[in-house]
């Protein structure tokens, strides 16, 4: 196994690498409608990038319901909008699916607040955390894998507004869009190194 990533990094390390998002195809699911559409191209997919946003609640012992997940190949991203569609039966089969391999980040968190919402079997999913062990990486935070395996810079600057929002705005949507990408990405080029 080829081993060439160092096994931390510095803020001022990541500071200086290029600014990445994604660019494909966003494609924001909030009705049945929409959710009925895009279900053939998802179904197609095998390996997808996995995340979920919830609202920020800025009081101690408060928490607020997931409002959004996030699936993402290399060049579409899927977000649906849970506080508007729930998790239907249909997007619960892909997060069952054990052909369909998820690939986030703390995705155990995910995992239970999305079984609050619709209880469902997670099978096939795939926590960096854990595998970037292997690669003898011990900085396992989202930005700091993507500047690692990727060398490149993420924004977190969205993180905690408001995913309840009417409309998401569109730094919203590249964030969301970008994070669920990101986990794809790291996932694949670790892959290679592993082959």
């Amino acid at each position: 196994m080829n081993n060439s990533y160092q096994s931390t990094i510095t803020k001022e390390e990541i500071n200086v690498l290029p600014l990445t998002k994604f660019n494909g195809e966003i494609i924001v699911i909030d009705n049945h409608v929409k959710l009925e559409a895009i279900l053939p191209d998802l179904k197609k997919e095998r390996i997808l990038g996995f995340d979920t946003e919830t609202r920020p609640a800025f009081k101690k012992g408060r928490t607020n319901k997931v409002a959004l997940l996030q699936l993402s190949s290399n060049k579409k991203a899927y977000l649906f909008r849970l506080n508007k569609i729930g998790l239907p039966d249909s997007l619960k089969k892909i997060l069952s699916d054990e052909k369909t391999f998820k690939i986030g980040i703390a995705i155990r968190d995910d995992i239970k607040i999305l079984q609050k919402l619709n209880e469902f079997e997670a099978n096939s999913f795939i926590g960096l955390q854990k595998f970037v062990k292997q690669f003898n990486i011990e900085n396992n935070g989202m930005k700091k894998l993507a500047a690692i395996v990727l060398k490149c810079r993420i924004s977190k600057a969205q993180q905690l507004s408001n995913w309840e929002n009417e409309t998401l705005t569109q730094p919203q949507l590249n964030y969301a869009a970008t994070d669920a990408w990101i986990c794809y990405k790291i996932y694949e080029e670790l892959k290679t190194k592993s082959a």
